[in-house]
C-alpha cells in the first residue's frame, strides 16, 4: 500500500469535510431525493435527477475521502529531527530575488495543496527545489513561467 503523505492540519480538514458529508450533506441529498420522487414522473422529473447526480458526486467524494485518510501517513515536523532543514510540513518564508518581495509557503500534501492558503504541493517544482536546504540558502526554481530565483529566509515548523 503507497502512503500518502499528509499534515496533521490537513488530515483534520478532511476528517471534518468527511462527518460534513456525511452528518449534514447525505441527509440533505436524501430529502431532496424523497421530495422530487413525490412530484411523480421519474422520467421527466428534473429535481429526481439533479438530487440524484448530486447524491452521486457526494457518495463518490466520501468514498475518496475514506480510501485516503485510511492510507494517509500524517507527517508532523515538529518530531522530526531535521537539523533546521526545509522538510515535508514546514513553513518556508522567501525572498524573490527578481521583484524583493517575501512569500511564504508550507510544503503539504498534494490533496490539501492550496495556493490561497499559501499551501504548495510537495510535488510541486518549488517545494522539491526547497527540500532539503537550510536558511540562507539560495534556490533555484523551474517552473512553468520560467526560472525564478529565491532566498530562504526562515523555516518553521509548526
Amino acid at each position: 500500500m503507497i502512503r500518502i503523505p499528509i499534515t496533521a492540519v490537513g488530515a483534520e480538514r478532511l476528517r471534518e469535510e468527511l462527518d460534513r458529508l456525511r452528518s449534514v450533506e447525505r441527509p440533505r441529498v436524501i430529502q431532496a431525493i424523497a421530495e422530487a420522487r413525490a412530484h411523480g414522473d421519474l422520467s421527466e422529473n428534473a429535481e429526481y435527477h439533479a438530487a440524484k447526480e448530486e447524491q452521486s458526486f457526494l457518495e463518490g467524494r466520501i468514498a475518496e475521502l475514506n480510501v485516503v485518510l485510511s492510507e494517509a501517513q500524517v507527517i508532523d515536523p515538529t518530531k522530526l529531527n531535521v537539523k533546521g532543514k526545509v522538510v515535508f510540513g514546514a513553513t518556508v518564508e522567501l525572498l524573490d530575488q527578481d521583484s524583493d518581495a517575501k512569500v511564504v509557503y508550507k510544503i503539504v500534501g498534494e490533496l490539501e495543496a492550496d495556493i490561497q492558503r499559501g499551501e504548495v504541493s510537495i510535488n510541486s517544482p518549488i517545494a522539491r527545489a526547497l527540500i532539503g536546504k537550510q536558511d540562507g540558502a539560495e534556490v533555484e526554481v523551474t517552473a512553468p513561467g520560467g526560472v525564478r530565483y529565491y532566498e530562504i529566509l526562515n523555516i518553521r515548523y509548526i
